[in-house]
């Protein structure tokens, strides 16, 4: 039977998708201890989930109204980020089997660096590690790197193909069993297998080899969130894991089926690909007292702070539109599948902008699943086995506590169902997923 696969989704923050979480009476606010991490490590590890990941940017959020002053004072997501290759590493080494991941930008780092930091964390999980690709969206990242202008969309994506091949290349410069450690002969490793790469290409030029032995997967995990037409190629290409975020059981089941069709062109099978909508639960022991909780969370955000981020993640300043009309038509060198998410949203339901942004401000979109564990399971189930998803990207509403109520609670009524693993099988992340491991040449 068929199983479905869970994901930990998390900022190295104070906050994640729901900006209330900060201010929420049962967060822990120790967002700067490595403890607060591996706790929520320890606790999804506990419930058998697939994976924890960490999105990430690198620039702090003044896009609106030109300003950072509000955000920072009421904590909007993005003003603290840890790097998190740091907690994802102290994650790693409280744990045995669960995986973790973390954002790099292909835009903002070097193939050689990336490749390197990935393989060393592969390494030192045993085989647990995943890489979430973005091409970053901002001309304040850019303005961080010595740069006035964020590349334009597709030609960023172009970069980002070309600096996955290069990382793969160096991953492989490095066969299996190339390491000898032989102390009596004194033979360290084994210079034939061992490779420079030569790579030359329009973005990038790199030799290799790499510096760091192949590690227990041979590369990590690859996570994507394409959501624009020329992204969704991109992730049908390279993804492994596919992070997505629809506000509606009809626009995951369109996306789900959209970038499976996708598969075929790059010679890939539809399991060679696992597509996750992110939700956030609200649990409780009657509907009624889960309802409660959200009206509590929902009551914590700031009228602005939504509108705040939605100009961040566009790269747009929404302060100069009318916040009782519906979205404007515009053109925003941002997140795609964001904009196209709040559009839809806006022509549906006849929102404004005003209602977006309360709406973004409680998970940027994330629909919330409220009820007891049998009725979030009996949701979940429905969804999984109507064709509309691989499995869920749990997004927390406070935290720890939003994952251990699900851990403790949805997740046995998942397993009584025969849905989700009892037990690891295996011990590497690609394990976990039901993932072979293939050069990218293979599958690019």
């Amino acid at each position: 039977m068929k199983q479905m696969h869970l994901v930990g989704f998390m900022h190295s923050s104070h906050v994640v998708l729901s900006h209330a979480i900060w201010r929420h009476p049962q967060t822990v606010l120790d967002f700067l201890t490595p403890e607060f991490y591996q706790t929520i490590a320890q606790t999804l590890e506990r419930g058998k989930f697939d994976m924890v990941f960490f999105a990430d940017a690198l620039a702090f959020p003044d896009r609106h109204d030109n300003r950072f002053d509000l955000g920072l004072k009421y904590g909007a997501q993005g003003v603290v980020r840890l790097d998190p290759m740091l907690t994802a590493t102290a994650m790693a080494v409280a744990t045995r089997s669960i995986g973790v991941g973390i954002t790099r930008s292909t835009t903002y780092y070097q193939p050689y660096d990336v490749a390197r930091t990935f393989a060393t964390l592969d390494h030192l999980s045993k085989g647990r590690a995943a890489w979430n690709i973005v091409t970053s969206s901002r001309n304040s990242e850019a303005q961080n790197f010595g740069l006035e202008q964020h590349l334009e969309h597709d030609r960023r994506y172009e970069r980002a193909a070309e600096f996955v091949e290069v990382a793969d290349k160096l991953w492989n410069s490095w066969q299996e069993n190339a390491l000898i450690l032989d102390k009596s002969t004194g033979i360290f490793a084994d210079p034939e297998k061992v490779d420079y790469i030569h790579h030359v290409g329009e973005w990038f030029k790199v030799r290799g080899p790499l510096t760091v032995p192949r590690s227990p997967q041979g590369r990590p995990v690859l996570v994507q969130a394409g959501g624009s037409e020329r992204g969704k190629d991109f992730a049908a290409q390279w993804g492994e894991v596919i992070f997505e975020i629809k506000h509606t059981p009809a626009q995951m089941k369109a996306f789900y089926q959209d970038l499976k069709s996708r598969l075929s062109k790059f010679g890939r099978h539809p399991d060679d690909c696992k597509i996750l909508p992110a939700i956030t639960p609200f649990i409780g022991e009657t509907e009624a007292i889960a309802r409660e909780k959200q009206a509590l969370h929902n009551e914590l955000i700031h009228p602005e702070v939504g509108l705040f981020t939605l100009s961040s993640h566009m790269d747009y300043d929404f302060s100069q539109h009318d916040l009782d009309a519906p979205i404007a038509d515009i053109h925003v060198n941002g997140s795609q599948s964001i904009l196209q998410a709040a559009r839809e949203l806006s022509q549906s339901d006849g929102l404004t902008l005003r209602d977006i942004g309360k709406l973004y401000g409680q998970g940027v979109l994330t629909p919330h699943v409220v009820g007891t564990p049998k009725q979030i399971a009996d949701y979940l189930e429905a969804l999984f086995r109507d064709g509309t998803c691989d499995g869920f990207v749990i997004s927390p509403a406070h935290l720890p506590g939003t994952f251990t109520e699900f851990v403790d609670t949805v997740v046995p009524e998942l397993q009584k169902r025969g849905l989700f693993r009892t037990e690891y099988t295996g011990s590497t992340l690609k394990d976990h997923l039901g993932l072979t491991t293939k050069s990218l040449a293979e599958v690019g």
